[in-house]
């Protein structure tokens, strides 16, 4: 044993877990959007008159469409902001402890932003779709 195979088992023990942490936080991420697509759906059924009104007083498939995939990616951004609120105090509390030093970097913030609304607006096409298909007149009888 020398330290070049110290080096090179620390390193391979570290890609293993960074492509697990990867596997984790894919399937979190998958987990959250089926959420996202649950609740935007389980909206638009609570509110088919509300859109069935719109589109009878004028509302383009395209403003409905934008309204639900805004109101998704909202929701993404709220649990995103959460999320990173949650990861940065994590790092403070690892290097408070003295063992390690956690970096949270703008970059990763960033990205993390951007995965979220991604997320939302992927999630969120389908129950926008199904709001911007509304039949008005079916959606005003919707009891």
């Amino acid at each position: 044993m020398n330290q070049a195979s110290l080096l090179e088992m620390a390193n391979s023990v570290t890609g293993i877990l960074t492509i697990f942490l990867g596997a984790i936080a894919g399937i979190s991420l998958l987990v959250g959007g089926i959420g996202i697509m649950n609740i935007m759906l389980v909206s638009v059924k609570e509110r088919t008159r509300e859109i069935g009104l719109r589109k009878a007083l004028g509302a383009r498939r395209a403003d409905v469409l934008f309204q639900f995939l805004l109101e998704a990616i909202a929701l993404s951004l709220l649990g995103g902001v959460i999320g990173i609120g949650v990861g940065v105090g994590l790092a403070k509390l690892v290097s408070l402890s003295g063992t390690l030093t956690a970096v949270v970097t703008t970059s990763s913030i960033a990205l993390a932003v951007g995965f979220s609304a991604g997320i939302g607006l992927f999630f969120g096409i389908y129950p926008a779709n199904q709001a911007a298909r509304l039949n008005p007149i079916e959606a005003l009888r919707y009891e």
